[in-house]
């Protein structure tokens, strides 16, 4: 398959490609390599792409509308992973208009390719953050998910709304994926588990919000790529079933469109997750309870039950395989 991804030198992005190259897929990756972190560590991503032949990297931004009409009519992609975006809750409060260009303008070009060429299935990131205000747990993807706390999350439920008016109209499969902290090898240096580990090779305080009483459906990153590769080749059809007077968020009846949870489903409390990394390290974490921060909510959890019907989804790293490998990365990597 000619498979477009968008983000491909970011964290989720990379191993994905990567995976799609393994099992002899044409890659052609769109990126910008912005400076939100550091780009030597997206350039070293894009390195280990590009020495395999079936791989092709576009550097553009998803904002540029001519540049994008030009990719979508020169590549003709068969399928479509949007994985590119403005990440970042706490940023969003700092730096909303980037999440407006790259989240929702972006996005509307992403759209209006996929319409031009039609491909077989789009594929896109949403988020657990969509859930919000949400405390009923764990996380449904047949609750309504309508109170984004951050601008973030109410871009990516923005999202899930056009993909499906897309749908609707132009009869493109889509599948937005909500994904759930996700962390492992060549991870994004502003989530916790670089900030974990640097603070405990430095021997310095490390903030813990919530005075650290807090859940999170950790997620290791090949978990997440199994079920992005497990669904393109099984697209959405409109949901017979669906009842416009009660209706499912998750499905649709008019579209052939669905949106899924991409979780581990067994939610860590934060302590024990500090602890694995101590453990690997041989070190303690010197802590510094804070107060929440606008934007965190309590804990994450993840129902997966609809991904493993459609996608024979089954999650299966254990949160101490996941960090030991995350902190043998990092050690290669960057050295103590």
């Amino acid at each position: 398959m000619a498979i477009l991804v968008t983000g491909s030198a970011g964290f989720i992005g990379f191993h994905l490609a990567r995976r799609l190259l393994e099992r002899g897929d044409e890659v052609v990756g769109v990126d910008n390599l912005n400076a939100y972190y550091e780009p030597s560590l997206k350039e070293a991503r894009l390195k280990l792409l590009e020495a395999n032949p079936r791989y092709r990297h576009v550097r553009l931004d998803l904002a540029v509308r001519e540049g994008m009409a030009a990719l979508f009519a020169g590549t003709r992609p068969t399928h479509v992973v949007n994985l590119a975006a403005q990440a970042g809750v706490r940023y969003s409060l700092e730096n909303p208009h980037a999440y407006v260009d790259s989240n929702l303008v972006g996005f509307m070009n992403v759209l209006e390719g996929c319409r031009a060429v039609q491909p077989k299935h789009l594929v896109y990131a949403s988020t657990s953050s969509v859930y919000g205000a949400n405390g009923k747990l764990p996380f449904s993807v047949h609750d309504h998910a309508v109170h984004p706390i951050t601008l973030y999350a109410a871009t990516k439920v923005a999202n899930e709304a056009m993909a499906h008016a897309y749908a609707h109209l132009y009869g493109i499969p889509c599948t937005g994926f909500r994904f759930f902290t996700v962390y492992g090898p060549w991870g994004r240096p502003d989530m916790s588990p670089f900030k974990f580990i640097r603070a405990i090779l430095a021997g310095t305080p490390l903030d813990l919000y919530g005075q650290g009483q807090m859940k999170r459906d950790f997620t290791y990153v090949d978990d997440i790529v199994e079920g992005l590769v497990a669904s393109l080749d099984r697209p959405p059809s409109p949901n017979p079933a669906w009842d416009p007077k009660d209706t499912d968020p998750a499905t649709s009846g008019v579209a052939p469109w669905r949106i899924l949870n991409l979780g581990n489903s067994q939610p860590v409390d934060l302590m024990r997750y500090i602890e694995v990394f101590e453990q690997k390290l041989g070190r303690k974490a010197v802590l510094n309870m804070m107060p929440m921060q606008p934007g965190d909510v309590t804990n994450t959890d993840a129902d997966v039950t609809e991904t493993m019907s459609a996608l024979g989804y089954a999650p299966n790293t254990p949160l101490e395989v996941g960090v030991g490998r995350f902190v043998d990365w990092y050690l290669d990597y960057y050295g103590r």
